[in-house]
């Protein structure tokens, strides 16, 4: 009997120690995966929507960023990005407000909006002094590009709201590029046009007869609706913010810290924007503070970019992919 309570014991504290050493070296093997950094492929667009990125494109660049490996990448148009964010080649992008919708419906809610990062960048620009409020617009010849899309939708909706047909009060003359725009409003005395920034820099650097006439963000909020003019948020795969939270906040604490700075600095900024290819310092300096580079997360987001979807989803529902988006396309909701 001794014998046996004996060899009861050894096996006893034989299985406590294989439990102890198995518990340990599962520790061991999981603790690499829990600390070693992500890496997050990011992409942006030449244009305001990488603006505010540019600090910290260059803290990572210098090495100043330990939580993650961040690999940027800007692009010149969104078709370039949308492919490799749906392979899965990207994981966070900066890209249109109306895109971000169009990708949720096209990967089956595989793409989730983590920040509203541009608000709207849309002018109406004259080489005149003829046009101080929407009402004005009435019987004008207006130059424009984005017709179909965003650019139409946003400038139909505010015509509207102010009581003007955009078919029959005035006359919309679509162009298939932005330079186009530009070159009638330089050739012609007392033309308007609708241009975004940076555009409209480059165009007032061209001619100092050029001037903003309005500002069609700020007659967007003077409609009063719980929605604003957006271009541009930030995305992210729904299984890298699934799998990666902490990653997922990092990247959005160091984007808004750059925001930020970008606002503050403009400058400084204004040669990171120039380092990076984006658009020379000498346009960025005086487009930076007309960008409406912002940070906005959480349930303000939310409000925002619901109603703005909600306005454009009444003009052209495909715009937004056909269907406003449900709750989870929001990140935090």
């Amino acid at each position: 009997m001794e014998i046996n309570m004996k060899k009861l014991m050894t096996i006893a504290v034989s299985l406590m120690l294989g439990a102890a050493l198995m518990t340990g070296c599962g520790a061991a093997k999981k603790a690499p995966a829990e600390t070693a950094p992500v890496t997050v492929h990011v992409a942006a667009l030449k244009g305001p929507t990488a603006m505010g990125m540019v600090d910290f494109m260059d803290k990572s660049d210098r090495g100043e960023l330990t939580d993650a490996t961040y690999q940027f990448e800007i692009a010149a148009a969104a078709d370039e990005v949308t492919p490799k964010l749906i392979q899965g080649q990207v994981d966070i992008a900066a890209v249109p407000a109306n895109l971000a919708s169009v990708l949720y419906h096209n990967t089956d809610a595989g793409v989730q909006v983590l920040a509203v990062n541009t608000l709207g960048v849309i002018y109406i620009v004259e080489s005149g002094d003829t046009v101080s409020s929407v009402n004005d617009l009435k019987g004008k010849t207006i130059y424009a590009s984005g017709k179909g899309a965003t650019p139409e939708y946003a400038l139909n909706y505010i015509l509207e709201q102010n009581g003007i047909d955009p078919e029959k009060d005035l006359t919309i003359e679509w162009k298939s590029e932005h330079a186009e725009c530009l070159s009638a409003l330089m050739a012609q005395e007392n033309a308007v046009a609708m241009l975004p920034q940076p555009f409209v820099t480059t165009a007032q650097t061209k001619s100092d007869k050029i001037r903003v006439a309005l500002d069609l963000t700020e007659e967007w909020d003077r409609i009063g609706s719980d929605s604003a003019l957006l271009t541009g948020v930030v995305v992210a795969r729904k299984e890298f913010a699934e799998q990666h939270p902490a990653a997922v906040t990092a990247f959005l604490e160091h984007y808004e810290d750059s925001v930020v700075y970008v606002n503050e600095n403009v400058e400084d900024a204004a040669a990171l924007i120039e380092a990076y290819d984006i658009v020379p310092a000498a346009v960025a300096v005086k487009a930076v503070p007309k960008c409406n580079i912002v940070f906005i997360t959480g349930e303000e987001m939310k409000q925002k970019l619901s109603g703005y979807l909600k306005v454009l989803s009444e003009q052209n529902p495909k715009a937004i992919g056909g269907a406003l988006p449900a709750d989870d396309f929001y990140y935090g909701s």
